[in-house]
């Protein structure tokens, strides 16, 4: 890979990578580095970013970049909390928010000719998440931007470069976000174009024949798009009869999810490839278990002694065979797998016999250095099928955690603005997870992007929710519906996996499923006695799934995919997830 012109500081942020992949996108390659990096070890870089974070700069431990990396005189750029870190170093003045802004806003740009705002006009949507503020600016700084909240939402002092905004620029809901980005790089910091993934397959397949080193490479894959990808990239590399891959059928897949992987792999001839079915054994540890997380782990623990019992069974661990992963950059930002993130979500990718073979460096990992679009844009060039590269993502545990469960039958409890029901989703709120009840409201969905503007809104201002759902259709009102005592167990899931079925079928008919990104669908313990499911649509636009905007469907289309969806046996009602990534992630769970 190049030399980077571009570092990434990592304060922490869920959107630390994102901030690195958007340079990427705009032809300049950029790297990664802990908050804390010595400034003379970012000698060399045009600029750096310090990303957001969910810390404050006055707690202690919170993160911190050495203050002699404004003196070095790089163009640096802060982010959310990399701004507020920026004005507290330089002895600006920080402060608590009166209130937090989560979502859309608009902010009204002081000057439009500053370099960092050229082009981009004086008013424009933006994108926050955040509670603290800049309440002054450090000495040679002045206010380039604010919003009704945010009197500080950008700052700047263009002599010495050195910028700040309280938004997000790297995500796609800021309109401009992209040219603002783009006016950093080449305007201020004077990068150049160096970067092009699709020019990178060659020195990949030469870095997998040195880490092979003669030896044979085993891969776990999932029939998802990193996995194939660098699966592929072996075999390219190192030929059929060097390289070996599993996929295990949990009994957690959707429908037809098992045959179209194993078709996949049969079109690449991979002779090497096999399936384990371990449907039974998922299904037998997952019995009485509610809570979310528990969910994860032990899923988790399952995989351990599956993938073990491969590893063993098939001599994986002899010394003539190294380990193959599917592995990207940004893999364990939502594991807290920068050094500050909070946990967002477990991930359960790795057994001893890994471990091991990670620790004798035993590895390759082709995309390692790679984000997701980039992944497909190399699949793109290999010839993988379309219908693999553009495939919605699919998450590793599978329907286990799109079906919900519930610990206590209780009911919904009438709010002025709707409905909350006692279902906790997972939320990532000012950088931090959140896990709370779900607003439900009576209001019908419109394609128009308005009832996501509401639902922001009322997130911003009701304390203790995260989500906002709207009612479809239902067979009783949502007052009269209950939050049951569930746990997973083959009928529910059967009962998920028809209703996803339904979804994508219609998606697929009507070509809904090319104007969003993804479409999970959640089945939730809120019914009666007969019913006692709902299902929730969640169909949502995003590039890479580290933000994301909810997506309004056509009234027809909606309506057919109601209908069938209240066909489904003990399915209740039909509600649609309004909320964007933040403050609600894409997956409940």
């Amino acid at each position: 890979m190049s030399q980077p012109q571009v570092l990434v500081l990592d304060a922490g942020g869920q959107y630390c990578h994102l901030i690195a992949r958007k340079v990427r996108e705009l032809g300049v390659y950029a790297e990664v580095r802990p908050s804390e990096t010595p400034a003379g070890e970012l000698a060399g870089a045009r600029g750096v970013i310090i990303s957001g974070g969910p810390s404050s700069v006055y707690e202690s431990g919170s993160p911190v970049v050495d203050p002699a990396l404004f003196e070095t005189g790089a163009a640096v750029l802060g982010i959310c909390y990399g701004q507020q870190l920026m004005a507290h170093l330089l002895k600006g003045r920080v402060r608590k928010g009166d209130k937090g802004e989560y979502g859309l806003a608009y902010i009204e740009v002081a000057d439009p000719t500053v370099p960092l705002f050229a082009g981009s006009g004086a008013r424009q949507q933006v994108w926050m998440s955040h509670r603290d503020q800049v309440e002054t600016v450090p000495e040679g700084f002045r206010v380039l931007g604010s919003t009704e909240t945010c009197p500080v939402a950008a700052m700047g002092d263009p002599v010495r470069r050195l910028y700040g905004v309280q938004f997000h620029p790297e995500v796609v809901h800021t309109v401009h976000g992209r040219q603002i980005l783009s006016n950093f790089l080449f305007r201020v910091c004077g990068c150049v174009e160096d970067w092009n993934p699709k020019h990178q397959i060659a020195a990949i397949e030469a870095r997998i024949r040195e880490a092979a080193a003669g030896r044979k490479v085993f891969f776990f894959v999932s029939g998802g798009v990193d996995s194939t990808v660098a699966f592929t990239l072996c075999l390219r590399a190192l030929g059929d009869e060097r390289v070996r891959g599993a996929y295990v059928d949990t009994g957690l897949m959707r429908s037809g999810e098992t045959e179209f992987v194993r078709g996949v792999f049969d079109w690449l001839g991979a002779h090497g490839f096999r399936v384990e079915d371990a449907r039974e054994r998922f299904l037998s540890a997952l019995a009485g278990v509610r809570d979310p997380e528990e969910k994860r782990h032990t899923i988790g623990e399952k995989f351990v002694e599956v993938q073990e019992e491969i590893l063993q069974s098939g001599h994986f661990l002899d010394a003539d065979w190294i380990l193959g992963q599917g592995t990207i950059y940004p893999d364990t930002i939502e594991s807290g797998g920068t050094a500050k993130a909070d946990v967002i979500k477990t991930h359960h990718n790795r057994v001893p016999g890994i471990q091991r073979l990670i620790a004798e460096q035993r590895l390759v990992e082709p995309l390692s250095l790679l984000y997701k679009d980039e992944v497909r844009e190399i699949g793109r060039e290999l010839g993988l099928p379309r219908e693999l590269l553009e495939r919605h993502p699919f998450p590793g545990p599978g329907l286990a955690i799109r079906c919900l469960c519930a610990e206590l039958d209780e009911p919904p409890v009438r709010l002025d603005e709707g409905w909350l029901i006692p279902v906790h989703s997972v939320g990532v709120q000012g950088d931090s997870r959140s896990y709370r009840p779900v607003l439900a409201i009576e209001d019908p969905p419109a394609p128009d992007g308005r009832p996501q503007q509401r639902a922001t809104e009322l997130i911003n201002r009701i304390a203790g929710i995260n989500r906002v759902i709207s009612l479809v259709r239902s067979r009783i009102p949502v007052g009269e519906m209950q939050v049951r005592q569930s746990e997973l167990h083959a009928v529910r899931l059967e009962r998920l996996r028809a209703a996803d079925a339904i979804v994508r079928r219609l998606c697929q008919e009507s070509g809904f499923e090319r104007q969003v990104w993804q479409f999970p669908v959640i089945l939730i313990p809120a019914g009666s006695a007969d019913w006692p499911d709902s299902v929730v649509l969640r169909p949502v636009h995003s590039v890479d799934g580290m933000t994301a905007q909810s997506v309004g469907m056509e009234p027809e289309l909606l309506d057919r995919m109601a209908a069938e969806l209240l066909a489904v046996d003990g399915v209740c009602a039909v509600f649609y997830d309004l909320t964007h990534k933040p403050p609600g992630t894409i997956e409940w769970e």
